[in-house]
């Protein structure tokens, strides 16, 4: 981004200066009018460039954007008005890469690039439903309305998200605090036993022997183990970002006991409301297809929409090509039929998607409601048993002390 100090007159006749960012001087200028400002003198500050911040944007601010730049669209704002006021409205710290972004998307939408051309150079924050879904919007002259079902669509899936992540804190917050207390115990508080029992000079109970003897062994080679547990996630991680790791996992999570079903219906829901959005906004079916095979964040459910799409391509009906893939249920395969019927596929696949939701939610607060005593009872067996194995030889003082004389 460039630096420009201007010096414009306002709709009240007043001469007025300050600084504004922009890609070029045209750009600078097109954003200064959009403001209602007549612009008399504008000129580069001297020191070139000023490195815009890189920043990420999240869901919470892609949200936000098209939640409110649909409502400036459908108020019958210019879309470069919408575009500028989105810009100057973005924190500089905090919404750094969101500022950034709509402030690239603006100077081309004001170079005379279509809104779909301007967002599809940044496809790592505008994914190719969000560029589809707009695409199709701006063709049938229905942008502000397509830009509200996308808000609502990255609303349902950050909810969704958080449903997630919400219930696997507590038990990964629980399993660390038990991974924490078992290695101080094992670390601190055995070995001032073992010293203890070596006074004895008898032969201790199995369990109390076993955890010296693990004590010992941990604290002579901690750090051979912590470099081998580190050593094992890199490469794991590593392995799961190859073609081949991600898809022997994406097969496994769904022959999990309970989760995979969980994760099952995820993958669905996705698929269910992404295709929905996209019949709705009038997305060709075939690139309906691709864009919810590449949507669907599982390589078994990506395969079986590519094997439905190219079935599809041949002059085969929805329905019966859904049918032939297992990873797809009954009842989708009977509503997607009831649909292709009365000619409302998208609204029995957003029933479809809101009744999985429902059936999701109640999994989850299902898993929560057991983890957490599961987790106890789990946690309590192991501090347990680490101080029963330790008290051991006390319980036993007589035996142990007969036998060292």
């Amino acid at each position: 981004m460039l630096t420009y100090a201007y010096s414009a007159r306002d709709a009240s006749g007043k001469t007025i200066s300050g600084v504004q960012e922009a890609l070029n001087e045209d750009n600078a200028i097109n954003t200064l009018m959009t403001r209602g400002l007549m612009v008399l003198s504008i000129q580069q500050k001297a020191g070139g460039k000023t490195m815009a911040p890189r920043g990420k944007v999240n869901e919470t601010d892609l949200v936000l954007f098209t939640r409110q730049l649909a409502t400036m669209v459908d108020a019958g704002l210019p879309l470069v008005t919408g575009l500028t006021a989105l810009y100057e409205q973005a924190d500089p710290k905090k919404q750094a890469g969101l500022r950034r972004i709509v402030g690239e998307v603006s100077a081309l939408v004001q170079q005379g690039d279509s809104f779909f051309e301007a967002i599809s150079k940044h496809p790592v924050v505008f994914n190719r439903l969000y560029t589809s879904m707009v695409k199709a919007g701006e063709s049938g002259g229905l942008l502000a309305e397509i830009l509200d079902r996308l808000a609502c669509f990255l609303e349902s899936a950050a909810r969704l998200k958080k449903k997630v992540k919400s219930a696997m804190t507590y038990p990964v917050i629980v399993l660390c605090i038990a991974l924490s207390i078992t290695t101080f115990l094992i670390v601190r508080v055995v070995p001032v036993f073992g010293e203890i029992f070596a006074d004895f000079g008898a032969q201790l109970p199995a369990p109390t022997q076993f955890l010296l003897d693990l004590s010992d062994f941990i604290r002579g080679n901690w750090y051979f183990i912590v470099g081998g547990i580190a050593g094992a996630i890199f490469g794991i991680k590593a392995f799961l970002k190859t073609e081949r790791g991600r898809q022997l996992w994406d097969r496994y999570k769904l022959k999990l006991p309970i989760f995979g079903q969980l994760i099952h219906k995820i993958c669905l829901t996705r698929f269910a409301r992404t295709f929905a959005q996209l019949i709705r906004a009038g997305v060709p079916i075939l690139e309906v297809m691709s864009i919810v095979g590449d949507t669907s964040g599982n390589y078994v459910v990506e395969q079986a929409i590519k094997h439905v799409s190219s079935d599809v391509e041949k002059g085969d009906h929805l329905t019966n090509s859904l049918s032939r893939e297992p990873i797809f249920p009954p009842m989708l395969v009977r509503m997607v039929g009831a649909g292709e019927q009365t000619g409302k596929i998208d609204t029995m696949l957003e029933k479809m998607a809101d009744f999985w939701d429902e059936e999701i939610e109640a999994t989850l607060n299902a898993l929560t409601s057991l983890i957490e005593p599961l987790l106890i009872v789990v946690l309590g067996v192991i501090v347990g048993g680490i101080v029963i194995a330790m008290f051991l030889p006390i319980f036993k003082l007589n035996d142990v002390v007969s036998n060292s004389k």
